[in-house]
């Protein structure tokens, strides 16, 4: 079993703690852990209207982090000390920003706002201002969907800002390794990652330099398709030889040597498919967006 602070009897007395003190259905509670983990409070508390969140020391930032989210109406209920016991506090987000945590501790999050009603694709405009020219959020569905991802699955995504975040978002027990070659793209993705309280998500440069021996071992990736592919997914099998592959692409000669570059790699192509989104705009005309190619791959069995 993994070592944490806190243990099933320390967990199961903090419980007994909040449901004695709180008027609220333990049942519909979400539980979430972030001691020495990259997990993501702030989507979390987004997606719930109640979470109990176990964390250590050294989170100075945690409710301001939190109120610069929009959340600052959530109600968090607290005590004094590490352990489940003496009076319980209640406080907004937005009264405590100027507080840290400096002990282990529990803390209950409400948030009577929270976006139950997530789905795949969020709007663009969520997304940080910068360099990047974001794929519209109909092809961004589709994406995630072709890339099936668990909570636990290691990502690579280059290239791919707003996927990264959604499959940040998405894999909330597993991790993201964002490679953008641009400065100004990983300037942009950084805003992303602080903007969305992304704390899984690993941004490189590039794929070179054994950088990926330091890093969650992937099990997927998306690739948005460029002269680098044949190298990229040459690297990425070097890390893991059973890696699945979504790519992306809206240029015919890439998408036209995608066979000889498969049976050169070992892989076998499973689903092609061609995206065509279209939108009535204000004046009443039809707008098409870029249609890509997603080509999904894995590697031949046996």
């Amino acid at each position: 079993m993994e070592q944490t602070l806190f243990t099933n009897e320390v967990i199961l007395s903090w419980l007994q703690y909040f449901s004695q003190n709180v008027p609220i259905n333990l049942a519909k509670l979400k539980m979430l852990d972030i001691t020495g983990k990259n997990k993501n409070l702030i989507p979390t508390v987004m997606g719930n209207r109640a979470v109990l969140v176990f964390t250590d020391a050294g989170h100075p930032d945690i409710f301001y982090d939190m109120w610069t989210a929009e959340l600052g109406d959530c109600d968090i209920w607290y005590n004094e000390g590490s352990d489940p016991s003496g009076p319980i506090k209640h406080d907004k987000v937005s009264d405590m920003i100027n507080r840290g945590i400096n002990a282990s501790a529990a803390m209950l999050i409400l948030n009577p706002n929270a976006a139950t009603n997530y789905h795949i694709g969020m709007e663009n405009s969520r997304f940080a201002c910068g360099s990047v020219q974001y794929v519209c959020r109909e092809v961004r569905a589709i994406i995630m969907s072709k890339l099936n991802l668990g909570d636990q699955d290691n990502i690579c995504i280059i290239s791919g800002e707003s996927i990264a975040v959604e499959a940040a978002i998405i894999a909330a027990e597993g991790s993201v390794i964002a490679v953008e070659y641009d400065r100004r793209d990983r300037d942009t993705m950084k805003c992303n990652v602080e903007k969305f309280g992304l704390n899984n998500v690993s941004i490189i440069e590039s794929l070179e330099d054994d950088i990926l021996d330091r890093l969650p071992r992937p099990n997927i990736a998306f690739i948005v398709a460029s002269p680098r592919l044949s190298s990229e997914i040459k690297r990425l099998l070097a890390i893991n030889p059973a890696m699945d592959f979504v790519i992306y692409t809206l240029d015919f000669e890439i998408l036209n040597s995608l066979p000889a570059l498969f049976r050169e790699t070992g892989l076998q192509r499973t689903e092609a498919i061609h995206i065509a989104v279209s939108r009535v705009n204000s004046k009443k005309m039809v707008e098409p967006f870029p249609a890509p190619w997603l080509i999904s791959a894995r590697a031949v069995q046996g």
